[in-house]
């Protein structure tokens, strides 16, 4: 019995570090054909010429002209669509464990209601700061976060019921607070940069952006993983957690908090980009079970392929870039659809 126990956790565990593997593969070739495509060709001569470059320094000859888009544009848009589907997912894993909830989604504290008042707010004032718009953004982004917390510490009657109900209220207020920027914006300019800038779009990215989101979401990666048995413990509700040693009250704080951080950084760079954090942990649970420590890594990797394939698509289907949150409200939609459909007699809802 025992040894037929532990060859079963030995095959699980191949299995596990296989799927893994070919999600990093999936993930490497992505990021590479994203790299190609575009307008302008990039091909292995220019990345060839890239890495002389970095080699030499300043004492090489100057880089040619597709080499530098792909240096300055492609690669740090390719890295942050990487970023972000990854801290959007795996944000949203966490959510949907902490609140028992697989409809959960990032923007269940209103945190991305807050960020895209913030951003709304810095693009209709008229002052030109380097930052203004995504240092508004994740301010209040933050700031959506604390107000939730506070009012269902307030109320405390079910903390987590509570916790839900306040950041409805919070994401009505600054929904609110975004039409009356929009209905006061200047219609010929200020209003289309803020309905552009909901629809999320990865076009502003740079090596800054790149720099600010990977920490954040990297480390906020590293603390889930390291968490990931808490996490199976604290989805089985406050009762059975104390039972089993977990106070769940801390670490559900902290949880939040990180996962908030994590949304808000990528919104106040990206947009709204919707679907991502919804639909991706359900489709790593199908392949990777239920338990956090196996499901999170597929998380991340499912992410990040889903974003850079979705981004790739936005600025490859048409001569006008499309806001790659209208692609991935497209293509999120059916798939939600499909999982309803597939687990309707699994009592997955």
């Amino acid at each position: 019995m025992q040894e037929t126990a532990a060859t079963t956790e030995l095959k699980n565990q191949e299995k596990d570090s296989s799927l893994g593997l070919i999600l990093s593969l999936v993930l490497a070739v992505c990021l590479v054909i994203s790299a190609s495509l575009g307008r302008v060709d990039v091909g292995l001569s220019d990345i060839k010429e890239l890495i002389q470059w970095m080699w030499q320094g300043d004492d090489g000859p100057p880089l040619s002209a597709s080499a530098q888009v792909f240096l300055w544009v492609r690669l740090p848009r390719c890295l942050m669509a990487a970023l972000v589907g990854t801290g959007l997912a795996v944000s949203g894993a966490v959510y949907q464990a902490l609140f028992r909830n697989p409809l959960v989604s990032p923007n269940i504290l209103g945190v991305s209601a807050g960020c895209t008042f913030g951003a709304a707010l810095g693009l209709s004032l008229s002052i030109n700061i380097l930052g203004l718009v995504q240092g508004l953004s994740f301010a209040w982004g933050l700031a959506a976060v604390a107000m939730s917390v506070l009012l269902a510490r307030a109320i405390a009657v079910k903390p987590i019921i509570v916790l839900v109900l306040a950041g409805m209220v919070v994401l009505s207020f600054f929904n609110a607070g975004l039409m009356v920027i929009k209905y006061f914006a200047d219609p010929y300019d200020t209003l289309p940069s803020i309905i552009f800038w909901i629809m999320g779009s990865l076009t502003r990215a740079t090596w800054s952006h790149v720099m600010f989101i990977a920490p954040i979401t990297l480390a906020g990666l590293a603390l889930f993983l390291a968490m990931g048995f808490r996490l199976n413990i604290l989805s089985l509700g406050d009762i059975q957690s104390r039972s089993l040693g977990v106070v769940p009250a801390p670490h559900r704080r902290l949880l939040i908090i990180v996962s908030s951080l994590i949304v808000a950084a990528t919104v106040s760079v990206c947009g709204q980009i919707a679907w991502i954090g919804l639909i991706i942990p359900h489709m790593a649970r199908g392949l990777a079970g239920p338990r956090h420590e196996k499901m999170l890594p597929v998380t991340a990797l499912l992410g990040a392929i889903c974003l850079v394939v979705a981004d790739t698509a936005a600025r490859s289907l048409s001569t006008a870039e499309i806001p790659v949150g209208i692609i991935t409200a497209l293509a999120g939609a059916p798939v939600f659809a499909f999982l309803l459909y597939k687990n309707r007699k699994t009592g997955w809802l």
